[in-house]
């Protein structure tokens, strides 16, 4: 048996000082008081057999610990996984929706494009027919027969002028102007400008919404 301090102890096992007094009072180790001045015995062939054990649990332990690791790394790598497919599916369908969106958008302003022309055609047809004839052939220096007037293949006017024309009462506009409103993205003979109607009175018969 060898006699050790308190502090001497602590040092020799690795733990603290209140270590070693909680294994004196458990019991665990052995102790006598010697001038005033505790002390412990220790048993050095226990203590040595004990060490040579301890590194094996150590090694043990270490083994399960670094398993646990790999187990939970192999989990979180294969979510990780699963989240990148996910975030990449999500920007493809981001991306098909923009390109979808502004296809559509294109498509409804070509389409508006395409009203407005006709309606420019028509009211610069509309104009020339309009005009004096003497400003027309005005360089002419010779009589000549003048052939009928093709007839015209288009007669656009906004719908306010032409029931301005009519002259329909004003309970009677506003009646009519609802009808149109209801219709107009159903309807193919309205054209909508803006927020302007117009109608082509010799492609289309509107009597069943003006009547």
């Amino acid at each position: 048996m060898k006699k050790m301090s308190i502090n001497d102890a602590a040092v020799y096992f690795g733990v603290s000082k209140e270590a070693i007094h909680n294994r004196v009072r458990r019991g665990s180790l052995q102790s006598l008081v010697e001038n005033g001045v505790k002390m412990v015995l220790i048993d050095e062939t226990k203590i040595n057999v004990a060490k040579s054990v301890q590194p094996r649990r150590t090694v043990i332990n270490n083994d399960r610990y670094y398993k646990l690791l790999e187990e939970q790394n192999t989990k979180l790598q294969s979510r990780v996984d699963i989240l990148e497919n996910e975030t990449r599916t999500l920007r493809d369908q981001k991306e098909l929706m923009l390109i979808q969106e502004r296809e559509k958008i294109e498509r409804i302003y070509k389409e508006k494009d395409e009203q407005l022309k006709n309606i420019l055609s028509s009211i610069s047809s509309q104009f020339m027919l309009n005009a004096p004839q003497d400003e027309i052939v005005e360089e002419e220096t010779f009589e000549a027969e003048i052939e009928p007037e093709p007839e015209q293949a288009s007669k656009v006017v906004s719908l306010k002028k032409y029931l301005k024309k009519k002259n329909f009462s004003s309970k009677k506009v506003k009646k009519i102007n609802a009808r149109f409103k209801k219709r107009v993205k159903k309807d193919e003979r309205i054209i909508i400008v803006g927020n302007k109607y117009y109608i082509d009175t010799l492609k289309h018969d509107y009597s069943d919404i003006i009547s």
